[in-house]
């Protein structure tokens, strides 16, 4: 059948079929959209996907662009790697919790620093009283770092860390780690996070100005590239920024106008793009519109893989390849009712596999009220678990592709990150986009859009603003330890005891003149931590260089 007989077909169920049920029964609402606003039609069919290039839009999984995937056999070959991430208190009760994940059939582990680590603080700074160890683990030195991996062998998982203005330091104490027990580097696999751009437009947790900043992401790049053959130098991330209320479009396009410039400024710094680009990972968001989270993984793939090849030119179909792990929505998650989330992560979780995704974390159901039990962690770990081995929906590679509205939403959100895009490098890029406010301004006004509509009830939030019930308040919710600021700090004060002080002031002027002038800081970092010089000097010497970041605020 032709797609003007078709149309025809469609006219006359509109005015028989449809048309009858319509005047007896209205439907539900006046208009149908995604979270991104992207208008929903009542029913998809062949018209529209009248002008689709099978082979330039969709191809078989494996080859450009990926819109079906990035493997041929996807899951049928192996499952997506299922990680939970994990950190709190110290390092002992982290190791204790990855040794516990790992025995439970988690294979890779993604690390939770705390804020004071994340920005570059000891334990004992002013600023970091009150946060040591609550919202992740604390390191101040590479003796942290010995013992958070202690009875864990660095060549046999892969490790992801969500660390970004401290990242250089934290892989550096890893690869200091590797090189102490006697691990070939080549055998270290895993990822740090990296992304700097994102914490000035959604997370906050910088510490120098942005070009120095870039000058370290860069600087990870090379060292790398040379060194650690396994290792993911960066997982751009949308999470975050998704997170702080962007839409799924936007997400997209911020997260791949990023992407952009690290490529371009590792391209600049005098790096081939087919030496690095098959080692970038990426990061998403799963949310709650299901159809949507799929589609928009799908266009993502696509999207990156003709930037890669159109912008940059690489030859590599590797460097082409969008190769992304997923979190559930951790802002979706609500304190009322707290056992709803559980069904929340299994939806996300479902859409994340759905679309593809390499590796996976689910949220614990109670995380909205505090730092997740064992036995949440458990159960979101086998919600992983049961979607991998009893679902079914791993057998079949891209099980949605075809679907006349998952293609036709595939490609609606392709387009409208692509303008998006467009208009970022119409103000120079993503940085310049930054340091002008305007990725901040435009999240902020899809955060407070959404609120809106929850707050008027457009959005229906179970157990928030409809369905609600009395609840006692909820048990067994895990603490961190009041005592572990005093005990990290008397630790602290031990490393800096018996070190070699001379040994590692002179590391840190060795440092701070680096810094000062455009050599590669990677290696004067190992150095530094190879001596016990703690996070928060390193961070300090670069700071006297470097400067200290100004907030930009829209």
């Amino acid at each position: 059948m032709n797609m003007e007989e078709l149309g025809k077909l469609h006219k006359q169920w509109e005015e028989k079929t449809l048309g009858k049920v319509l005047s007896k029964f209205p439907e539900r609402s006046n208009k149908f959209q995604t979270d991104s606003g992207i208008e929903l039609r009542r029913v998809y069919s062949p018209l529209d996907l009248d002008d689709v290039d099978y082979q330039r839009e969709l191809a078989f999984p494996g080859e450009y662009p990926y819109t079906r995937g990035i493997q041929p056999t996807m899951y049928r070959g192996r499952l997506w790697t299922m990680r939970q991430y994990a950190g709190f208190a110290n390092a002992r009760e982290s190791n204790r919790r990855y040794r516990f994940l790992l025995e439970h059939g988690q294979t890779g582990l993604s690390i939770a620093f705390d804020l004071p680590t994340q920005i570059g603080y000891d334990s004992d700074h002013p600023l970091a009283d009150g946060e040591v160890g609550k919202v992740g683990v604390v390191i101040d030195s590479l003796r942290d770092v010995e013992i958070l991996f202690d009875q864990i062998p660095l060549d046999k998982v892969t490790t992801s860390m969500t660390i970004n203005s401290t990242a250089a330091i934290l892989l550096a104490m890893y690869v200091a780690l590797a090189k102490k027990r006697g691990t070939p580097l080549d055998k270290l696999g895993g990822t740090i996070q990296n992304d700097i751009l994102k914490e000035y437009v959604a997370r906050g947790t910088h510490r120098f100005p942005i070009n120095p900043s870039m000058r370290l992401v860069t600087d990870t790049f090379k060292y790398c590239t040379k060194n650690l053959p396994r290792w993911n130098m960066i997982s751009i991330s949308g999470y975050h920024i998704r997170e702080a209320g962007s839409t799924a479009v936007q997400e997209v396009a911020f997260t791949l106008a990023n992407a952009i410039a690290y490529v371009q400024a590792a391209v600049d710094a005098g790096l081939d793009v087919d030496d690095f680009a098959g080692r970038l990972s990426f990061f998403f968001n799963s949310h709650n519109n299901f159809f949507e989270e799929i589609a928009k993984f799908r266009a993502a793939r696509r999207l990156w893989a003709r930037i890669v090849r159109d912008r940059f030119h690489a030859k590599k179909p590797g460097s082409e390849m969008l190769r992304f792990h997923t979190q559930t929505a951790g802002c979706t998650l609500t304190v009322q009712q707290y056992e709803n989330n559980v069904v929340r992560v299994a939806f996300q979780a479902l859409a994340a596999v759905l679309g593809g995704t390499q590796s996976l974390h689910t949220n614990s159901r109670d995380e909205a009220l505090c730092l997740p039990t064992e036995e949440s962690v458990r159960l979101a770990l086998r919600t992983q678990q049961l979607i991998g081995y009893e679902s079914g929906v791993a057998d079949v590679v891209d099980p949605l592709g075809g679907s006349y509205f998952i293609e036709r939403l595939t490609s609606e959100i392709e387009k409208a990150a692509a303008d998006y895009i467009q208009k970022i490098d119409s103000m120079g890029g993503s940085i310049s986009a930054i340091k002008n406010a305007y990725l901040q301004k435009e999240i902020q006004d899809s955060s407070y859009r959404y609120q809106q509509a929850i707050e008027s009830g457009e959005k229906v939030i179970v157990g928030v603003n409809k369905f609600q019930t009395e609840e006692p308040p909820p048990e067994k919710l895990l603490e961190v330890d009041p005592k572990t600021q005093a005990e990290q700090i008397e630790g602290l004060k031990k490393v800096r005891a018996e070190r070699d002080n001379a040994s590692a002031q002179a590391s840190l002027e060795r440092l701070r003149e680096a810094a000062s002038g455009d050599v590669n800081l990677m290696e004067p970092i190992i150095e530094c931590v190879e001596r016990y010089v703690t996070l928060g000097e390193i961070c300090s010497t670069l700071a006297q260089v470097f400067g200290e970041a100004a907030e930009t605020n829209p």
